[in-house]
């Protein structure tokens, strides 16, 4: 089951590696007996439907998340085993997706306007008397 991240790329299947454990949480004695929590795991360095500044991009964006080179993630909301890897699949290919997506336009700086100046300090100014009728009269 390769996963699709976005209609131009599509991690094969033969790159994840499946782990599977006992979950924590409610399922009753089933929960006792099999394996329904999820991990799964892809490296992207190792990756071969990757370019070289795709591997860069990721490695740069998702450095938190990579432990020794590998992307990890876990899922164990559901009950059933196929729910959770469903679930996993689908967080692995949002961050993936989120690593390589392009940079939005960055903020342009802007000078602040003379009304808004004045407003900030007529506010400042307020704010000063306020506190200063709040103090006791001084003995002069």
């Amino acid at each position: 089951m390769d996963l699709e991240v976005s209609p131009a790329l599509t991690i094969p299947a033969g790159e994840l590696v499946w782990r599977f454990s006992r979950s924590s949480g409610p399922g009753g004695q089933h929960v006792n007996t099999s394996d329904s929590r999820v991990q799964l795991s892809w490296s992207p360095a190792e990756s071969a439907v990757l370019s070289e500044q795709q591997k860069s991009l990721l490695r740069a964006r998702l450095s938190r998340r990579l432990v020794g080179g590998v992307l990890t993630v876990s899922a164990s909301e559901q009950r059933s085993q196929l729910r959770n890897r469903e679930s996993a699949l689908l967080k692995l290919a949002e961050l993936v997706a989120a690593g390589l997506a392009p940079e939005g336009p960055s903020r342009r700086a802007t000078k602040r306007t003379r009304g808004s100046d004045r407003r900030r300090l007529a506010a400042k100014g307020a704010r000063s008397e306020t506190k200063q009728q709040r103090r006791r009269p001084s003995a002069e």
